[in-house]
């Protein structure tokens, strides 16, 4: 690349953001070199426009690169509460080796549609334990149907329990619930007062307070390794973030 364009790419963040924070220079630009700078940017936009482009390329590769690792400094500061809280409910293998994280909201859709492969990947991988963060960000009914999971946790019904609900059609009311519920054979008196039960509220408070600190948006989010994926992926993609995760030797269950 010519000097010229080197020079360009390295001052437009300078010239096309004057309010952002520079680099650190010794002397910060004056009004009047300020001024040159640009007037040399518009001269050279106007030979070759794609100099613009590569700036904000390069821009954006910056930003991702700072979000990946603000992303994996949150993640080892809230490793012990993303994967050793016994509380949490756990599906596949306890004792495996790599740990998934998921937050999900059981009346979300994109969770759903993850759903199935998430099965997948624990039916063809014996050594993924995916520990499952309730995340009711939808409304009431999904705090509602969040309460009568953890609920279904103490009668060591939560996965059963969680493919009904993740299939349903409809909104999980509470008829819904029982039905679901009975179906899987859960007791369900014993159910519906466990769900008033403060732990259970105060668990979901929890996770809130959780997914804000990691500063996950919605559902469905995943932590893989060192990894915060936002929102669905399918099957291939959650094979090449497990195989990632193992390279890098992050997420296993004695960290």
């Amino acid at each position: 690349m010519p000097f010229l364009r080197v020079a360009l790419l390295a001052l437009a963040p300078l010239a096309l953001a004057p309010l952002a924070a520079a680099p650190a220079l010794a002397q910060p630009l004056t009004p009047e070199q300020r001024g040159e700078v640009v007037e040399i940017l518009r001269e050279a936009l106007k030979r070759d426009p794609s100099i613009l482009r590569e700036a904000f390329a390069t821009l954006e590769q910056a930003e991702q690169q700072e979000r990946a690792a603000a992303q994996r400094e949150a993640i080892l500061a809230q490793s012990a509460a993303l994967l050793r809280d016994p509380a949490d409910p756990v599906r596949g293998n306890p004792r495996g080796d790599l740990a998934i994280v998921e937050f999900f909201d059981v009346r979300c859709g994109y969770c759903k549609m993850m759903h199935p492969a998430i099965q997948a990947l624990l039916a063809e991988d014996p050594q993924i334990r995916v520990v499952m963060k309730d995340l009711p960000v939808l409304g009431p009914a999904s705090v509602m149907a969040s309460r009568a999971l953890l609920a279904a946790q103490r009668q060591d019904r939560y996965a059963a329990y969680q493919d009904a609900l993740m299939q349903l059609r409809g909104e999980p009311t509470e008829a819904a619930l029982r039905v679901e519920a009975e179906r899987v054979g859960l007791d369900w008196t014993r159910l519906r007062r466990d769900m008033e039960d403060p732990a259970i509220q105060a668990r979901l408070r929890h996770n809130l307070e959780l997914a804000r600190q990691m500063s996950i948006q919605g559902t469905p989010a995943l932590v893989i390794g060192g990894t915060l994926v936002p929102g669905a992926v399918d099957l291939p993609a959650l094979r090449q973030l497990v195989e990632q995760a193992r390279r890098e030797g992050a997420g296993r269950k004695d960290q």
